[in-house]
């Protein structure tokens, strides 16, 4: 009889464990059953992005293991805000926003988990037993087992005391822990899990059950996705890293992790694939040009599970055409390191004869770099683009790899 892992020992071998909470026991109860647990997601956009990746993935391996994902939606919480890791106050959404960002989440979410089967996912948004509470009756009930003191240490509230923290907010660690009492309750859910930023919100949702039911309950964060200088991933000159094909293309999802920086690479094949921890490690042994071959693969994995595996050929076949030679007979400059606004390049590549023609291109949406379509005649190289290289597309026919020396 073949006996399976702890996931606990996969997540943490793989890299993403952070924080828990009675540890011991934890691991005693997902080696033993099948354990319901929760993430929330708050759907203030139509899109999860790449700073969700790590979650999906989390809940991805749990459900291998046996245990069944709840995905908590902040249907109710999205009209407070959670002022973790913000400098202001959040815009408030309308129902039908947020009924179709639920939507929209639940099609991206089942690239990584299944809503059909056994230990199937289920979505439930927190408004349904939030918007009607009575207020006087919640205050009596949870309010009294929190300490005012003991919330203001909290990292979520300390980092907002300076610019002003609106009682609105300051109610969302007690919604929080009231969306796991909730649960808890209803679907038998005894673990929360969430990114390391949320530990003082899921420590007290864990507390509240101790003190309400008397009953266990347990709290798991993960490391946050970052690169190895601390910086958070999935943040380009356009803005966020989308998993909606209609908002970052599936090439330029590719060429995302293509370009992620050598010292990234092993860290981000362990959280974000389904390789074997062996494969990663023989890949990224050597530390020189042979890590070209793991960012390809890396590009390839991670693009597979989002755009599936038709998507991530057709995005591998676009950058072997673009950078390693393949397929088109592509033509390659070289410009010099000062060369870094749009109009000046063009000139340079021999795209255009002047600025005002290379203006003119712009102004009629001729011009491209790799896959963003460039409006804005003060348009600048990033520090990818200056490190990698390019290509430069004009119209349908002017296609050129263009490197920076």
């Amino acid at each position: 009889m073949e006996i399976k892992r702890n996931i606990m020992d996969v997540l943490r071998e793989r890299g993403f464990i952070k924080q828990t909470v009675r540890e011991e026991e934890l691991y005693k109860l997902l080696g033993s059953q099948s354990v319901p647990f929760y993430i929330g997601f708050d759907p203030t956009a139509d899109s999860l992005h790449v700073g969700h990746f790590m979650q999906l993935m989390v809940m991805s391996y749990m459900q291998k293991a046996g245990h069944k994902p709840i995905v908590l939606i902040g249907g109710g919480t999205a009209k407070i805000g959670d002022p973790s890791g913000r400098t202001d106050m959040r815009q408030m959404m309308t129902e039908e926003t947020i009924k179709h960002n639920c939507q929209r989440f639940k099609e991206q979410m089942s690239k990584f988990f299944s809503f059909e089967g056994e230990n199937c996912a289920v979505m439930v948004n927190n408004a349904d037993w939030l918007d009607n509470l009575n207020y006087i009756k919640f205050i009596r009930d949870i309010g009294a087992h929190f300490s005012v003191n003991q919330m203001l240490t909290a990292e979520c509230f300390k980092s907002r005391m300076e610019k002003g923290l609106s009682f609105l907010e300051f109610n969302y660690m007690l919604m929080q822990a009231y969306d796991f009492l909730y649960l808890f309750e209803h679907y038998g859910c005894k673990l929360e899990c969430g990114g390391d930023d949320q530990w003082s919100n899921i420590l007290a949702g864990a507390d509240l059950i101790r003190r309400k039911k008397s009953s266990d309950a347990y709290a798991m964060t993960f490391t946050l996705l970052t690169t190895s200088e601390g910086k958070k991933m999935g943040k380009t000159q356009k803005g966020a890293v989308w998993l909606d094909p209609d908002k970052t293309s599936p090439y330029e999802f590719y060429q995302y992790w293509r370009n992620t920086a050598d010292a990234d690479v092993e860290k981000c094949m362990k959280l974000l694939t389904y390789m074997p921890i062996e494969e990663i490690e023989e890949l990224c042994r050597y530390q020189d040009e042979r890590m070209n071959v793991a960012k390809a693969r890396l590009a390839f994995e991670v693009t597979k599970i989002v755009h599936g595996e038709e998507q991530a050929q057709i995005a591998q076949k676009q950058a072997l055409a673009a950078f390693g030679g393949g397929g088109e007979d592509m033509p390659t400059r070289s410009i010099s390191k000062e060369i870094v606004n749009i109009l000046d390049i063009m000139v340079a590549v021999g795209a255009c004869k002047s600025k005002s023609e290379a203006r003119n291109l712009i102004a009629g949406g001729g011009v491209k770099i790799d896959e963003e379509k460039i409006d804005d005649i003060n348009y600048t190289l990033t520090d990818s683009q200056k490190a990698n290289g390019f290509v430069l597309h004009k119209g349908k026919k002017m296609h050129v790899k263009v490197t920076v020396e």
